[in-house]
């Protein structure tokens, strides 16, 4: 049986987990800001968009014991580069070097309309 964990203020937006315990390495899948419905609408705010994705995926690091320092892998995906150094910005104040291996892509569209989201991958 899957072992589990889920943020208490963000919601899934369809059929997943929001982590997935696989021994040495937890899979966190994408937040987007648009996850935690109080935050309210940050359309156009990339820079509030990505720290309200480190805080849905920080508040499940919680529930799995882990902190942003057993982050080894974040995959960002931007609906436009034009954002790249803004999300940057917030995304450099989330962690301590070393940083995480990193992989940021532009795609067509997100779920619920999001213009950022952030998944990754922590190791006990």
């Amino acid at each position: 049986m899957r072992k589990t964990y889920d943020a208490k203020f963000a919601q899934v937006s369809g059929p997943y987990s929001h982590a997935v315990d696989a021994g040495d390495y937890i899979y966190f899948s994408g937040q987007t800001a648009k996850n935690a419905p109080a935050a309210g609408d940050m359309t156009g705010d990339i820079a509030a968009q990505t720290q309200q994705c480190f805080d849905n995926l920080f508040e499940v690091m919680k529930e799995a014991d882990l902190t942003s320092d057993d982050v080894v892998k974040v995959n960002v995906y931007l609906t436009n580069m034009d954002d790249f150094a803004a999300m940057n910005e917030v995304y450099e104040k989330q962690f301590t070097a070393p940083f995480p291996a990193r992989t940021c892509i532009a795609v067509l569209a997100l779920p619920l309309g999001a213009e950022v989201e952030i998944e990754m991958i922590a190791k006990r």
